[in-house]
């Protein structure tokens, strides 16, 4: 069972972490940049491209590290798949309670007609940040699952 599990926690957590780098490295920078009227077509743009294929990722990844806890070969093998689930509860927890209430927020905008209080509101730094921790984590549980990897293969 493993030898399913383990691959599917592998690139399911290496996709994952691509994606948010991607966004961490790309798109948040781009976002930062662009004036306030273009900002919300182009977030709504980038979010469509990420949803739902991020969120398929990372249950797979997490489905995938949780059997593993109980279906890997020896004690290191569980403990570094238990560390990468949590790790990617961590951050499907940021996304949940941090950046998918921004993108729903900015969603609701009409870009023709922002909030007049728009530098108080701008939410695009607070994304960043988060996404920021997200992806940190998502790189976590990569790296916990390649000396997942190393482990059972050694």
């Amino acid at each position: 069972m493993a030898w399913i599990l383990l691959p599917l926690a592998m690139v399911g957590s290496g996709l994952v972490t691509g994606g948010m780098m991607i966004a961490f490295l790309g798109g948040a920078p781009l976002l930062l940049r662009l004036p306030r009227e273009q900002y919300v077509p182009v977030h709504m743009f980038l979010v469509s491209r990420f949803d739902p294929f991020m969120p398929i990722c990372l249950l797979t990844a997490l489905v995938s590290d949780a059997l593993l806890v109980l279906a890997a070969p020896h004690a290191t093998a569980r403990v570094l798949a238990g560390a990468a689930a949590l790790l990617l509860v961590a951050a499907i927890t940021v996304s949940l309670t941090k950046n998918v209430p921004i993108n729903r927020w900015v969603a609701r905008l009409d870009p023709d007609d922002l909030p007049e209080d728009w530098e108080s509101v701008d939410p695009r730094r607070r994304w960043r940040d988060w996404n920021a921790v997200r992806t940190a984590l998502a790189a976590a549980a990569l790296v916990c699952n390649a000396l997942l990897l190393g482990s059972v293969l050694a």
